[in-house]
This record gives C-alpha cells, sequence and structure tokens, in this order.
C-alpha cells in the first residue's frame, strides 16, 4: 500500500497550533507571519535559513515597513513557533535573537462626565454592550462572545469564558443594565425561535463541544446574547448558524459617538476597560480585586493604571496650585483663579 506524501507545512502549522490551543486569532496572525516570512526569503524552504535571515525579515518589518514594536514580536513569536513547535528544529540562535523593546505608553482615559457623554450619544444594542465595556470591563471580544449562558442574573454576574490567555473569570454585571440586558435577551430568544422554525438556529461551539454534544448548538443556552443580524451557512457541517454581531459594528458606533459627544481624545473600545479600572481604583476598590476583574495574569499590568488617577501627575498637587500671588490692580486674572499673568 503506497504511503501518503506528507501533510504541506502550512497544514502542519495548523495542526500545531490547534494541539496546542492557541486561540483562532493567534492561530490565523500565526499563520500570516510565517507566510510572509516564506514570502520575503523568495519561497525557500524555512528549514534552509538561519539567523540571518530571520533578523533580515524583523529588519525590514522595523525599517521599511515601520510596525510597532508589538507587531515585530508577535511576528518573531510566530517565527519562534514555526521552527520549534512545527518543524521541531534545534536552533540555539533562536535563543540569541533581541526582542524589540516596547515603549512605555499610558492608557488613554476618559472621565466619568465623558463616559455619560459618549454612552448618551448610543442607542440599542451598541448601547448595551457598550456599556458593558465600561460597566463590567470587560475586552472588546469578550462583549461580542458573551453566550446567553453567560449571564447570571441571580447573582449578578458575568462569565468571560476562554478570555485572553485561555482563562475564565467572572465580571461584575451592573445593576443598571438587568432590564435593557434582560429585553436584550428575550430579542435574542425571539430570534432564535424563529430561526428553528425555519430549520436553522445552529450557533458554533467551542471543538471539543461541538464534537462531543453537537446537539448543543441548537440550544438557548448556547446561542449568542448579541446575535449577528444574518445568518450563514458553516461549509463543513452545512448547518444553517448565527455569528455573534461583528466586533466593527460596536466599534463604529463607539468612534461615531466619541466624535458626536466632542470628547477631544482618541478614544476606543478598549478605552471604557481602561475607565473602569482607573474609577475603580478612584472608589478605593483594591488593586488586587482590580487585577481579578480585568483578568490580568501579573498586578504589574494593572499597576499602570495608578499612573492616571484624577488626583494629579504621580498623585501630587502642582506647586503652582499652592501659590498665592497678589493681583495688582489691572491684572488679567485668568479666570479668576487667582493669580495674575
Amino acid at each position: 500500500m503506497a504511503t501518503s506524501d506528507p501533510p504541506q507545512l502550512g497544514d502542519k502549522a495548523r495542526a500545531a497550533l490547534r494541539v496546542r490551543g492557541l486561540s483562532p486569532r493567534t492561530a490565523e496572525a500565526y499563520l500570516g507571519w510565517m507566510r510572509r516570512y516564506y514570502e520575503f526569503h523568495g519561497r525557500r524552504s524555512p528549514r534552509e535559513l538561519g539567523e540571518e535571515h530571520l533578523t533580515a525579515f524583523l529588519t525590514h518589518l522595523a525599517v521599511e515597513r515601520h510596525v510597532a514594536a508589538s507587531t515585530q514580536n508577535q511576528a518573531l513569536a510566530a517565527l519562534l513557533f514555526l521552527y520549534r513547535e512545527v518543524l521541531v528544529m534545534e536552533v540555539g540562535w533562536l535563543d540569541e535573537v533581541v526582542r524589540a523593546r516596547r515603549p512605555r505608553r499610558l492608557p488613554v482615559v476618559l472621565s466619568r462626565a465623558e463616559v455619560g457623554r459618549v454612552l448618551g450619544e448610543m442607542r440599542g444594542v451598541p448601547a448595551i454592550m457598550a456599556s458593558l465595556l465600561y460597566g463590567a470591563g470587560l475586552r472588546l471580544l469578550e462583549v461580542c462572545q458573551l453566550r446567553v449562558a453567560d449571564v447570571d442574573f441571580d447573582r449578578s454576574v458575568l462569565l468571560i469564558r476562554n478570555g485572553k490567555g485561555g482563562k475564565d473569570r467572572q465580571a461584575v454585571l451592573p445593576a443598571r443594565l438587568r432590564g435593557p440586558l434582560r429585553d436584550r435577551l428575550a430579542a435574542a430568544r425571539a430570534l432564535h425561535e424563529a430561526d428553528l422554525a425555519e430549520g436553522a438556529g445552529w450557533v458554533a461551539l467551542p471543538d471539543a463541544l461541538g464534537r462531543k454534544y453537537p446537539e448543543h448548538g441548537r440550544s438557548w443556552p448556547w446561542q449568542w446574547a448579541f446575535p449577528a443580524t444574518r445568518r450563514y451557512t458553516d461549509r463543513v457541517s452545512g448547518q444553517v448558524r448565527r455569528h455573534h454581531l461583528h466586533e466593527t459594528v460596536l466599534q463604529d458606533a463607539v468612534a461615531a459617538a466619541v466624535l458626536a459627544a466632542g470628547i477631544p481624545k482618541r478614544a476606543s473600545c478598549h478605552t471604557f476597560r481602561h475607565s473602569f479600572a482607573t474609577h475603580l481604583l478612584e472608589d478605593g476598590a483594591d488593586i488586587r480585586t482590580v487585577q481579578e476583574l480585568l483578568g490580568h495574569a501579573d498586578v504589574s499590568t494593572t499597576m499602570i493604571y495608578t499612573h492616571v488617577l484624577e488626583r494629579g501627575a504621580c498623585g501630587v498637587v502642582s506647586p503652582l496650585d499652592r501659590l498665592l500671588v497678589k493681583e495688582p490692580a489691572g491684572a488679567y486674572s485668568a479666570g479668576g483663579l487667582g493669580w495674575a499673568l
């Protein structure tokens, strides 16, 4: 019996990514960098390439493509995965590759008044989703991928499944969102029942669960809390499914609301999460509690929010604000603040 041909490198990479449980988005990004590396060196086999080739590719990204340090490091991580996990090559020079240093950036944070102005410009489903970003400190995809079973009204918590790093955690369900969220789920259930009546009503399940309990794909608890408006047919199973609302819908709605509210900051969906953490710390919440709510692996990541509290830089009062200056006659008072300019 003839032996089958060995799988192509791309197929081996996909299999290795699945086995190690990387998220679909991470896997897609890694495959993209492997392909670009292959194309950059004239479609030569990565087995024939060495340290100088990897360095040339990373230099090209930094010098000619002007990518950020985080992007360059992601490309390096993808190629390390290629050599170590896919090709299974013992190449000592990989340990000597220098990672790009990421610049330290302070997060953009909205004041409470600014959050209210932005949310006040939003309507419908995006308004509820944006309120969850701020009220529960969720990431963009975490709110988009909420399922019905993840909303626990009795305990006032949201269950975040397979978050960043593959971790589960609990987030707070704001009391002000209980009513709107119940109404939203009622509308989603009516939509699901209409889909079932038409022979549809399927939803994508996590891999292991989908194989073990495929019938759960039509059950109500596994449906998306924020379903898309259109259905699609899965090419593998042939099931007529409904995806969750695409993240760009929320991103566009937030961008339009920030513009309409006249907020002069580079605010995005993730800004709500930054604001959630900062405002909790301003209210006296313990930083370990904030770390747990955000799902940070290291408290040092959460510590960044201590630098943007509404107490001035580093929590000090400017000496100018303590300066007492007697205004001479006819001096211009800057807004009546008590000093002469």
